[in-house]
This record gives structure tokens, sequence and C-alpha cells, in this order.
């Protein structure tokens, strides 16, 4: 079956390949970093059984105490950890293809790990304890949730029943897999069963769908996404909150959600991180947090404020533990209050007890913007008609996209006029600076083109601005679009270089200036090949070839001995 279905970026395709060609394991390194089987040792307790590839060595112990949540029947879910120090990634690196085109959303942060969790308890007689208890973990850089999830459906019941020949066949299928590259949809064939992807690039249209491709084969499993939850589901119990909770997320607050399962706690902290898409959520989240986590001590101490960090818990301990949070959102078993699922009440912080803590939203936050009252109006119409979940969430997901949106939209519009004009750009000059961003001057733009023009919500959006200004998802967000600013600035400057007349510049220059000349554009063309910037096609060619014929002009004594003229970029 052929992996490619659809032409996506070549650079990108091209660096995969190459990676893939000179490292053993490596296509498997860029989906997996291992796969992992935890079991219940009656003298160790947790225990890794199993790893692959062999030579793997991750964090065994937090990974063996995360994987065993003691629930009853088979339970999914997604925990996220910290990269120890002095470990290194095998296949991403910080300027890697695969993040350069995927959407802010889904590019790989090299400090952290994904956990993917199929845990299954059932009694068993022929088992000490009288259960078998083992869970197959998948662990990754990348955020594909539903992917690795449906992934482990697949594989995780045949390998509780066939166990170790099984599972190495696996990871030899998936050593098989085209690497991820945005734009691509692919064939992924395991276990008998083809699953088809498409993985997401920055250039997709907000919350637009993917164009239809010709396919060359019909893969039996089409999955609508690779990182996308059934929001609804995950929302249900507190809809007519959802746009508080926007805001928490919004300005980076510290937030814990307890809930009644491993479950409901990971797919609680993923939605609701997703919640602020297109903007990328800058702080540290725990889709499952325990005890065990090596970041335990650092977010429970009391000695200074809450961390920005969300954390999923289930745990009643934690309801002690995290009483001085200012929010926190204590889940319970779904109930139904006629069509609608019950909603949970926002509640103060000082009815938070420490037994018998009722669901509830528990915080202080008075929100800046009011409630949209059609939202629920039209998700509760779904609910009487029996709209299908996957429609409810569609709906909920265009919602909180068009609300970041009007958010967004005018803190991009400033930004653009901070940018240089273009014909201030000019071949003999250092690029000018992107003027510094002001706060009280991108105030002064809201009366005539802030987010009024975009969004129906009255409210204090001057007060979520000034209180989003000191979050880290502001300082993530600027720090991101600066350095695309500056990289767009280099590519001009590039350009204008390129359709100068380098040699009739150098006719009436001194050898001194032309070397000064040389060294300058050959530093900029190795900062291009290694930033990959996004250069018109050609122009680093045509640049090296000048360069070239620049260094010709020279003495040959400057050619040869104090300067080394190799500008191929990298």
């Amino acid at each position: 079956i052929s992996n490619e279905l659809q032409p996506g970026s070549p650079h990108s395709a091209n660096a995969a390949e190459n990676t893939e060609s000179s490292l053993p394991w490596a296509r498997f390194s860029s989906w997996l970093e291992c796969v992992c089987v935890v079991t219940f040792d009656l003298e160790l307790g947790q225990a890794i059984e199993l790893v692959y590839p062999h030579d793997c060595m991750l964090f065994f112990h937090m990974t063996c105490e995360m994987c065993f949540p003691g629930c009853l029947g088979d339970t999914q879910f997604s925990f996220r950890l910290r990269q120890s120090v002095g470990r290194r990634g095998s296949w991403f690196g910080e300027e890697d293809a695969y993040s350069r085109d995927a959407p802010v959303t889904l590019q790989v942060k090299l400090a952290h790990f994904y956990g993917y969790v199929y845990f299954r308890q059932v009694k068993d007689a022929a088992v000490k304890r009288g259960y078998f208890q083992k869970s197959l973990v998948l662990v990754s850089r990348l955020p594909y949730v539903h992917l690795f999830q449906s992934l482990l459906q697949i594989i995780a019941p045949e390998y509780f029943e066939k166990l170790e020949p099984c599972l190495e066949a696996v990871c030899n299928e998936i050593d098989q897999w085209q690497s991820p590259v945005p734009g691509l949809t692919l064939n992924l064939p395991v276990m008998g069963v083809v699953m088809q992807v498409r993985i997401p690039s920055k250039n997709d249209k907000p919350g637009g769908s993917p164009e239809k491709q010709a396919q060359k084969e019909v893969a039996p499993m089409m999955l609508p996404t690779i990182h996308e939850l059934d929001l609804f589901k995950c929302f249900q119990s507190f809809l007519i909150h959802l746009q508080m909770l926007w805001e928490l997320m919004l300005l980076g607050e510290p937030v814990v959600v307890m809930a009644p399962s491993p479950t409901v706690s990971s797919e609680t902290v993923l939605a609701l991180v997703s919640s602020i898409a297109p903007l990328r959520y800058c702080c540290d989240y725990r889709p499952y947090f325990t005890i065990h986590d090596t970041e335990f001590k650092e977010y429970t101490t009391r000695t200074q404020a809450p961390p920005n960090v969300i954390l999923g818990v289930t745990n009643p301990f934690f309801i002690k533990t995290f009483q001085s949070w200012p929010h926190i959102i204590r889940l319970g078993e779904l109930k139904m209050s006629g069509d609608l699922p019950k909603q949970v009440k926002v509640k103060k912080l000082a009815k938070l007890k420490t037994l018998d803590t009722k669901p509830g939203i528990y915080t202080a936050h008075k929100m800046f913007l009011q409630k949209d009252k059609s939202l629920i109006k039209r998700l509760l119409k779904g609910i009487q008609r029996k709209r299908p979940s996957e429609v409810q969430s569609a709906i909920l997901r265009r919602h909180l996209l068009e609300l970041t949106q009007s958010f967004i939209i005018p803190l991009e519009r400033y930004l653009a006029s901070l940018m240089p004009l273009q014909r201030s750009v000019t071949p003999w000059k250092t690029p000018p600076q992107i003027r510094p961003f002001s706060q009280e001057e991108f105030m002064g733009t809201l009366e005539h083109a802030g987010p009024q023009l975009t969004s129906v919500l009255k409210g204090d959006w001057v007060g979520l601005y000034r209180k989003f200004f000191r979050s880290p998802n502001f300082d993530g967000w600027y720090r991101l679009r600066h350095r695309e600013m500056t990289q767009k600035l280099e590519c001009l400057h590039l350009e204008v270089v390129c359709d100068a007349d380098l040699l009739g510049w150098t006719k009436d220059k001194s050898e001194v200036e032309i070397v000064d000349l040389v060294l300058k554009l050959r530093e900029k063309l190795m900062k291009a090949g290694k930033q990959q910037l996004p250069v018109k096609e050609g122009v680093l060619e045509k640049l090296e070839g000048y360069l070239q014929t620049v260094i010709s002009s020279l003495p040959e004594d400057l050619q040869t001995s104090s300067v080394t003229f190799n500008v191929a970029p990298s």
C-alpha cells in the first residue's frame, strides 16, 4: 500500500527521507520514542516488562507509576512528562522541518513527552493477586492524541492475548511508516488494518476542512483527525461556563481538574488546552498528574503562588493539597437533567471541603466578557434533535475558534504595523529593525480596530488584553511572531541583495571592503541554510553564484589563504 497520497512540502519530505536513511529505527522514532509494557510484580510493584526499541532508556520509574490507575476493565488516558535533563532527542531537532511546517499547536516541544496508555485490569484466577494487570504505553513527542489512542485500540487487545511477538511485529510495521510530513495524507498499516490520516499543515485554513484528495487506495479506517477530541463530550457538564474557562486558558491561570477517572481527567485537560487554538497554550499542562510526577513538590508547594499550569488529577488527596489554588474544576460522574447533561455550578473557593467536595467550578474569577447565550441555545437544540456528538463538537470548535480569532486579530493587525516598509530594505545596509510592541499604543487602536469588528460579545475587552499581556501565552505568541517577522525581513533583504549589481558595487571598492562583503554574505547564506528561511526559489543559488564570482575577482592570495569561502548552505 502506498504511504503517500498527496504532495506535501518537497523540502519537508526530502528532509524526512534523508533522516530515515541515516538512522536505525528512524521512521519509528519520527512517530514514537518507545513502546513499553508495564506490569505488576509482586515483589517490585509496577515494573517495565518490555520496551521497544530495547535500548531506549526513558524515565522508567515514572512511566510505571503513571500507568497503573487502578480502574477495573479497560481504561485509556494520556499523560505528559518533562524530559529529564541531559537527554537528547533522536529524530526531532530544534529547527526540524516538521515543526516549521506544522500548526503551532502541533509543533514538537523537545522539553516534554506524551504518554498514551491502554490499561487493562480484569479478574484472572491464574494470577496470584487474582487480577491480570498490564498497561501498554506509547511514548511520543507528538500531541496526536486521537491517532495514538486509536492505534492502541487496535493493538492493545491483541497484545494482551498474544504478548511479545505481537508487539515486536507492530513496532516493525511502524518502522515502515513514512515520517509525518505536514500536508501529507498517509496510509499507516498495522495488524491488518490501514489507518488513513492527514497530517495538518500551518497553511491549512483555521476551522476549515482540507480538500479531499484523489485516493489511490481506499483505507478501511479513515481517521478524520489525528489530534482533536470530542469537545462536546469533554465539556458537556460545564457547557454554560465554557466562556469563563476559555478566559482562564487564554490568561494561563493555574487550574486543577479533579475528575472521577484518568480518562475524564486527561481528556478534559487536553480539551481545555485546545480551546484557545489556533493560539498556542504556552504554559505547562499535565493531563494526568500523580504524586509520582517529578514536579509534584514544585507544583504543590505553598511557599509561593501556584504556577501557571493545568493539572488533571483523580486522587482525593489532592483536594487538600490544592485548596489554595485559585481555580478548581471538580467533576463527578455524568448525570442527565432532562435532555441536557446536568451542569456544574460556579462556587466560592471557601466552599471547597477536604472531604465530600461536590462537583462544581470553585473560583473567584470575574468574567471579562458577557456570556454568549446563543451557543447554549444552539447546542440544546442539537441535543433535542439527537444531533451527533461530532456535529455538536464542530459547533463548539467553530465558536471557540471565532472567539479566539476575534481576540487575536487586533493583535496581529497591530503587530503588522510594526514591520518596516518593504522599500526601506536596501542591499547595502543591515535590514531595519521591527518597532517595539507598545501596549498603550495597541490599546489606542482598539476603539476603531478592536474585537467589535468580528465579535458581538460585549464586555471589558481592554481589561482582558491587559491581563493577557502579563500571561505566558502573550509572551509565547509575541516571541514566535517576532521571530517569524525577523525571518521575513531576512528573506526580503536576501532577495534585494540578489537583485542588486554586486559586481558593479565592487569596482570602486577596496579589497578590505570586498572581503567584508564576502564574509557578511557568506554568514547570511549559512544562516539562511541553517534556519531554512522561506526565500523565493533560486535566490540562495543565485547569490552563491554571485559570491563565487566576487571571490574570483580578488587577488589569488586572498582567495586561498586567510578566508575560507565555502558558502554552500547546509
